[in-house]
């Protein structure tokens, strides 16, 4: 009597294909686990916050030995276990080819930008190429967010630590200019308005850590940058480089000056609140002391091997 065959036998090349997508996954998770002890060892409640995640880490391993020593031989769990693991290396493996996709394409549509038009905020972009972006611009964006984005390896660990514990001389006074970026690198604010949503919490700031590893190591840092500068909102609605220089100064993103392309990267904190048209208070003062910084760090030759040599000073 012949045997009955329950499917067709994977060939060597999808198993391999399912070997490296399954490896990759192992590593991203032991890195978000690796990322959020790095984090935590700088907060306040640190000490607690790891050892719930330990907790949480245990109950975790004791489920999976549970499910390898006793419960997969139930049919009913095998069944869901198995759709499901299924399921993240699927899901693992389109994650990747997104990634890798938009290293030479621009993201078709972002959650934050959904969110805005959903909201009735409008959605207004107009994605450009990194030549047809001012010098000026790129410059601005590094000197106001993120000085240290050529060094770095997408994360900023002591700014991380001074935003998770301030000092409590630093909690008494309030400035109106930052002295520099925040805890959130340009590409951190990448990956979180890429791939994710807006809002603070553990599990966002895990897969953020996740896609700024990513991303740095499969972009590079021009790509990140390009990406940053035509997917950010900079005004209520309004997404991009290109499309904030048509609509505040009614000129292309290629020709702004630098004082313009200051005052468009201080509105980066909150661009619904500190507005360029008409110029908050807010954006006046700190887009002076970006133009400070873009004369101090405008020599660096890291910088100028991302954003290029000016040809036309403004």
């Amino acid at each position: 009597m012949a045997k009955k065959t329950t499917g067709k036998p994977s060939s060597p090349v999808r198993l391999w294909l399912k070997r490296i997508v399954l490896i990759s996954l192992i590593i991203q998770v032991l890195f978000v686990i690796y990322f959020f002890f790095k984090v935590t060892a700088h907060m306040p409640d640190g000490k607690t916050t790891r050892i719930k995640l330990v907790v949480a880490l245990l109950i975790i391993t004791a489920l999976i030995i549970g499910y390898i020593v006793r419960w997969r031989k139930n049919k009913l769990i095998s069944n869901i276990v198995t759709k499901a693991f299924r399921f993240l290396i699927y899901a693992h493996a389109v994650t990747l080819a997104y990634i890798f996709l938009l290293k030479w394409i621009n993201p078709p549509v972002t959650l934050t930008q959904l969110s805005s038009w959903v909201s009735g905020h409008g959605l207004k972009r107009d994605y450009v190429g990194f030549n047809s972006i001012s010098y000026n611009a790129k410059l601005a964006v590094i000197s106001g967010e993120d000085q240290l984005f050529p060094d770095h390896n997408g994360f900023d660990w002591n700014a991380i630590k001074k935003s998770l514990n301030p000092s409590k001389k630093k909690r008494s006074k309030t400035k109106k200019i930052p002295p520099g970026a925040g805890a959130s690198t340009i590409s951190q604010q990448v990956a979180k308005n890429v791939f994710l949503w807006q809002g603070k919490s553990y599990f966002r700031k895990g897969l953020e850590g996740y896609f700024t590893f990513m991303i740095e190591n499969i972009w590079g840092k021009q790509r990140i940058l390009d990406v940053y500068l035509n997917c950010i909102e900079m005004g209520d609605g309004i997404f991009g480089i290109e499309a904030a220089a048509q609509s505040y100064f009614d000129k292309p993103a290629s020709a702004l000056s630098r004082q313009e392309a200051a005052q468009i990267a201080a509105c980066f904190p909150s661009p619904k609140r500190y507005t360029v048209k008409p110029l908050s208070s807010f954006v006046a003062s700190k887009s002076g002391w970006i133009i400070t910084q873009m004369n101090n760090i405008e020599s660096d030759e890291d910088i100028q091997d991302i954003i290029g040599t000016q040809v036309l000073k403004k």
